[in-house]
């Protein structure tokens, strides 16, 4: 949220210079949100829990690309510019293939994916995550299948927008 590449400071000067015609790739485009203070979480957590080789993927809320701009701008028109090179419709931080090693856990009331490494070490992480819940198998998570929506509403109070 706000990071080098993210299009809301884009949004947020077009509209402050009153400019009410916002560029939108296209309609479905969705992202994951993370704020700065979750990563850190993440990060944390991961140095704290991780046994060695896992990849901790948070459990966060997909947004829809035409709400955040409403969000910014409730008065302005969006304009389909199409994609760029490389530029995806949606977001995937754990594909099918990467889903056949996924548990879920809860701590501290977050929720995080942790993807297993296919070649482990030792049996330190079959000990501590033998009671982790396992995905289902060809599991994915995807920005545009997440069971998790922010709101408009939402999306400004994140922004801090009356």
């Amino acid at each position: 949220m706000g990071s080098r590449g993210s299009v809301i400071p884009l949004f947020m000067d077009m509209t402050q210079n009153g400019i009410n015609e916002l560029p939108i790739t296209v309609e479905e485009m969705t992202r994951f949100w993370i704020s700065i203070d979750r990563g850190v979480e993440l990060v944390i957590t991961a140095l704290r829990e991780s046994v060695g080789g896992e990849i901790f993927i948070p459990r966060i809320p997909s947004m829809r690309i035409t709400d955040l701009a409403k969000a910014i701008n409730p008065n302005c028109t969006l304009k389909i510019i199409g994609t760029r090179p490389g530029e995806k419709f949606h977001e995937t931080l754990i594909s099918e293939e990467e889903g056949q090693e996924v548990l879920y856990f809860t701590s501290d009331g977050k929720g995080n994916y942790i993807i297993l490494p296919q070649f482990r070490v030792s049996s330190d992480s079959e000990k501590k995550y033998k009671d982790y819940v396992r995905m289902p198998e060809r599991f994915s998570y995807r920005s545009d299948t997440n069971d998790w929506w922010l709101s408009m509403e939402e999306i400004r109070k994140f922004l801090e927008l009356k």
